[in-house]
């Protein structure tokens, strides 16, 4: 009796195209294809965002005025910023206008979120949308408009504030009352834009832990706490990290409101920038300026980003 042995089944391979390279060159058209797609967009980066950030770079170190020959200064434009006591004013105000945006708007949104996304509360897409309608607005026009509004002549703020015996004064001439006013207007024009995330995050948020909650015996604000927060963790790092960029990149109502007064006391790094290099055409110290705060922006988005990073691997 003699037994037949049948080679193995070998795996089907397609047959090779022609040249014996077919996916190598295919890979590289696809590539080719792709680059000449993002070309028009790089061309774009490349002439309005790289090659100005590295023209201000090689500024910062000259005392450039735009006009003239300019001479080369090294580190100079650096060591005025932690020197002169004006600038380090500038600095410490911009500090002061982070801490009283950030914590006030993240706040604000995160409790109209909460308000927002019950749903058996009546209108509450109306209510968004009304809320969500500042931020399209552009700051400067807001910022118009508040003026007139705070006007102690012909604002109808101090008008209505006179009728019930409250007399507010011009609060933008006040050294004190100027920068939590900038800041209330910076507030109601972003907080909408933060409530929508953080909806949109309490809406990724499955009901069955709630519902689990509710059945132990938690109460609501046990709930939040146990909850919401930490479920809302990547959100929460988000809102941050975009509210204290907002804040020490503001310009637009100060300018409009109050020039960077009473007394520089709402003189952020942003209205420096501009006052150095458009006023007092002073390019080198202006770029130089631009780069320390673009240092700050990031160093604080590190530490924001390690921050919520290790929170979210202690709570998983």
């Amino acid at each position: 009796m003699t037994t037949t042995v049948r080679p193995p089944k070998r795996a089907y391979r397609p047959p090779a195209p022609l040249g014996g390279r077919g996916p190598i060159r295919t890979r590289r058209g696809s590539a080719r294809i792709a680059l000449l797609f993002l070309l028009p967009a790089l061309i774009i980066l490349t002439a309005f965002v790289a090659w100005p950030m590295l023209s201000a770079l090689r500024t910062s170190f000259t005392d450039s005025s735009g006009f003239g020959v300019e001479q080369w200064v090294g580190f100079d434009n650096y060591l005025k910023i932690f020197t002169d006591p004006s600038i380090l004013g500038t600095l410490s105000t911009t500090a002061l206008y982070a801490v009283l945006f950030t914590p006030t708007a993240l706040i604000g949104a995160l409790a109209l979120a909460l308000l927002l996304n019950n749903p058996r509360l009546a209108g509450r897409g109306f209510f968004r949308t009304a809320l969500f309608v500042p931020f399209i607005v552009s700051l400067a026009v807001a910022a118009f408009a508040w003026s007139y509004l705070l006007d102690p002549q012909v604002g109808l703020l101090n008008f209505w504030l006179r009728s019930i015996g409250i007399q507010l004064g011009n609060v933008l001439q006040d050294p004190v009352l100027a920068m939590p006013t900038v800041v209330l207007v910076a507030v109601w024009k972003s907080f909408g834009f933060y409530m929508v995330i953080f909806i949109a995050g309490l809406q990724e948020i499955p009901i069955s832990l709630y519902e689990a909650a509710r059945i132990d015996g938690a109460g609501a604000w046990k709930r939040f706490t146990n909850i919401t927060l930490p479920q809302l963790s990547n959100t929460l790092a988000f809102v941050v990290i975009f509210a204290m960029i907002a804040a020490l990149q503001a310009f637009d109502q100060i300018y409009v409101m109050t020039g960077g007064g009473p007394y520089r006391s709402t003189q952020t790094v942003v209205m420096e920038i501009y006052q150095e290099g458009f006023k007092k055409l002073d390019l080198g110290l202006a770029s130089a300026l631009s780069y320390v705060l673009l240092l700050a922006t990031l160093i604080l988005s590190l530490v924001q980003f390690r921050f919520f990073g290790r929170r979210e691997k202690d709570l998983s």
